[in-house]
């Protein structure tokens, strides 16, 4: 038995999960994991990274292994094994890997081909501690990001009955707890975070957008992986509009917002993919 004066302090609770799903992306990792250093790095609490990876092929594993401030979980969802193919599971069962294990009273979720812009996640909770503290329920908050170098403009995403949704952004964790967490059983890859967003709406926890808070989104890291995703978007859309439709379409799409990154953090996107465009 350890006598009380030997006992461990209590560590301080986490504050922020910053969570990623990844595969085969080892040069935009790097990158995201560097921005996500940064960011956290001036914040005045306590965090974590969560990375799930995909059964990655191309070093990413080595490396996240060498990282002794990631928590690196394998999902291997691609390829074979023991002569036989691997079963191919879900977006929600993947991201769902690290909601659960992620001990913040905010999840960060953000993309293995994205960087945080300088105040991001810092700003988000600020925020969200704000308007929780002034009496507001609310289950999430949306990051403006923009898909680069195509986009100029950032923006954030409207669903069914002009509901806002989180494409990168931040989680209650109290509020993933609420409903369940991600559909795993009817979206294989898209439409499971509108549909997710849109179930802690009905159990009362809103989401709502973070005007301070940006990321840069690559439009190109590796186009081989995102079109086998988006092969299976038709039937991941039917379900989708069957189960949320009869709220309306929203009149618009997306709310969309000019900002001029003053650290310009899309040169830190690897040189090979960068475009010239900031």
């Amino acid at each position: 038995m350890i006598a009380a004066t030997q006992r461990p302090m209590p560590a301080a609770a986490v504050k922020v999960s910053v969570v990623l799903g990844s595969y085969n992306r080892a040069r935009f990792l790097k990158g995201t994991v560097a921005s996500i250093r940064e960011e956290l790095a001036r914040c005045p609490f306590r965090s974590e990274i969560i990375v799930v990876d995909g059964g990655s092929t191309d070093g990413s594993l080595a490396w996240l292994l060498k990282q002794k401030d990631i928590l690196t979980i394998v999902q291997h969802n691609r390829g074979e094994w023991q002569g036989r193919a691997i079963e191919r599971r879900s977006w929600g069962y993947f991201m769902n890997l690290a909601f659960k294990v992620a001990q913040g009273e905010y999840v960060c979720m953000l993309s293995d081909d994205c960087l945080a812009v300088p105040g991001a996640i810092l700003n988000g909770v600020t925020l969200c501690d704000e308007r929780r503290a002034a009496g507001e329920r609310i289950g999430a908050a949306a990051f403006y990001w923009r898909d680069w170098p195509h986009e100029e403009r950032y923006r954030v995403g409207l669903t069914f009955g002009g509901r806002m949704f989180v494409n990168h952004g931040l989680y209650l964790k109290e509020a993933l707890e609420a409903v369940g967490y991600a559909d795993e059983e009817n979206y294989l890859f898209y439409h499971a975070d509108g549909d997710l967003c849109l179930r802690m709406w009905q159990a009362g926890y809103p989401c709502i957008d973070a005007p301070d808070s940006y990321v840069e989104h690559h439009a190109h890291a590796n186009v081989s992986v995102r079109d086998s995703n988006a092969a299976v978007q038709k039937g991941d859309w039917e379900r989708y509009v069957q189960t949320w439709g009869s709220l309306g379409v929203p009149q618009q799409d997306w709310l969309v917002r000019e900002y001029r990154d003053p650290a310009r953090t899309v040169r830190k996107f690897p040189r090979a993919w960068f475009g010239g465009r900031s």
